[in-house]
């Protein structure tokens, strides 16, 4: 049991390395970062509901889990395989695309919940 809460701390440990290494290094992270303070600014001036709230903290989650996925997809790829490869490239692309389909979706539940205050 012991080993097992030790194994448990050190898996934490390693996630939170993950996230500084994302926020550090990563614009594309710190852009949707960026966009999340902005939008819970948004969501305490607008005074949005429970549900709002826990959608739109869900919503953030899933744009830059998605966007942290992808990076870890493309730092695998580009340690496979470091130069220019068409079957890399289409893995990169595709990823890419999962992080854009998410960004979409959620500037869709964006204009859900913040169209109806705003206008």
């Amino acid at each position: 049991m012991k080993s097992f809460i030790i194994n448990r701390i050190r898996s934490i440990g390693y996630a939170f390395k993950g996230a500084y290494l994302l926020f550090k290094n990563e614009a594309s992270i710190q852009t949707q970062a960026v966009i999340a303070v902005l939008i819970t600014v948004a969501g305490f001036y607008f005074q949005i509901s429970s549900t709002e709230w826990a959608i739109q903290l869900l919503t953030i989650a899933a744009v830059m889990g998605a966007e942290g996925m992808n990076t870890a997809i493309e730092e695998i790829a580009d340690f496979i395989h470091p130069e220019h490869h068409q079957r890399i490239g289409k893995i990169k692309d595709l990823a890419a695309g999962a992080v854009f389909i998410v960004a979409i979706v959620a500037m869709v539940i964006g204009a859900i919940i913040y169209f109806p205050k705003i206008f």
